[in-house]
């Protein structure tokens, strides 16, 4: 079964174990790029100075622009972008530039909540910021008419933007592995508590993702510090600039990445593990026929696009991944590595 919803399907117990071991995945065992660092590249990307005094409001238009930079980046295989609306019939391109505009405003106050908690358990700091989060879903669904474009993104730059506060509180420089390691922690155990906990009751698709396939979603992606995204999708957004590309090409570079090796539950609930499996593949097999580099790379990955629009497929999770390959990108540029304070 190539489309409709996971609960169509009836997949034996050797699934999960699949997942792991598909022989055609092979290629994707290992990172192509080592996580180098700015210097490293002698690259620079949007350098800004930093103030420190309006810091958060800074990191909340970082968020934004990445926000934006995701939905408009063309073409993505069976997402929303300038070209067409992906897999999806409920949104276009302007729903969710209105949400990512709705959200900007917003997102400043995950970054002060993480200030004002720096020195509480993490568990006091993450009940923090969901009530944040709670906010800026609310407003999301008032700009779209309850359109979910960006759920996955408060989860995950809530997350980073409370783990920069925190690090700013205790008067700790911002870099990926401190944001990363930090938000790693405010979520350590929460796909036992969340997920696990709840194998026999599961009532949300996550939930019945995890107890059918054992895939985590976006849980498990923060609980490991957003480790596709520091391994894989950032490093070869670096490189892909470092080797004379432009941002939009590095960052399908990045979203090639992202395909190749995220177990997408977006891809699942809507295709099931072939769905998952599809994409993984026709993935591998861009990046084997020179990925970026290749001069008919478009050309194929527009073809990809309407094979996903076919099957009714969209990697919504890696859409999500994407946005904060290029927060983080910013961040390293900014150089804010050093002890920073909010006066």
């Amino acid at each position: 079964m190539t489309s409709g919803s996971f609960m169509d399907e009836e997949i034996g117990e050797g699934d999960l174990k699949e997942v792991i071991s598909d022989p055609s995945l092979e290629i994707a065992t290992a990172p192509t790029y080592g996580l180098l660092k700015q210097e490293q590249l002698g690259i620079s990307i949007s350098p800004v100075a930093p103030v420190w005094s309006s810091l958060p409001e800074r990191l909340a238009d970082l968020v934004h622009e990445a926000l934006v930079a995701e939905a408009t980046l063309t073409p993505k295989p069976g997402l929303v972008d300038a070209r067409n609306n992906g897999s999806h019939k409920d949104m276009t391109l302007a729903t969710f530039l209105a949400s990512a505009d709705a959200l900007r405003p917003l997102m400043a106050s995950f970054v002060k909540a993480g200030v004002e908690t720096a020195s509480d358990p993490t568990s006091v700091a993450l009940q923090a910021l969901r009530g944040h989060g709670l906010i800026c879903e609310e407003a999301m669904n008032e700009a779209t008419g309850g359109i979910n474009t960006h759920k996955g993104g408060i989860f995950a730059f809530g997350l980073l933007l409370g783990a920069a506060g925190r690090c700013i509180g205790r008067g700790e420089g911002l870099s990926v592995l401190a944001l990363c390691g930090e938000a790693a922690q405010m979520v350590k155990g929460l796909v036992k508590r969340e997920l696990a906990n709840r194998v026999k009751t599961a009532n949300t698709a996550g939930e019945y993702i995890y107890r059918r396939y054992g895939l985590t979603g976006a849980r498990g992606e923060a609980e490991s510090g957003f480790e596709l995204v520091r391994l894989y999708a950032l490093p070869a957004f670096l490189c892909s600039r470092e080797a004379g590309q432009d941002e939009e090409t590095a960052l399908l570079a990045a979203l090639l990445e992202l395909l190749i090796r995220n177990r997408d539950t977006n891809l699942v609930a809507r295709g099931g593990m072939e769905g998952l499996f599809f994409v993984r593949r026709e993935a591998q097999r861009l990046k084997r026929l020179g990925g970026v580099f290749a001069p008919d790379f478009h050309a194929r990955l527009m073809a990809m696009d309407e094979a996903l629009i076919h099957r009714n497929l969209s990697p919504g999770g890696s859409a999500d991944l994407l946005g904060v390959t290029l927060f983080l990108a910013r961040i390293d540029a900014m150089g804010l590595s050093a002890s920073t304070e909010v006066s």
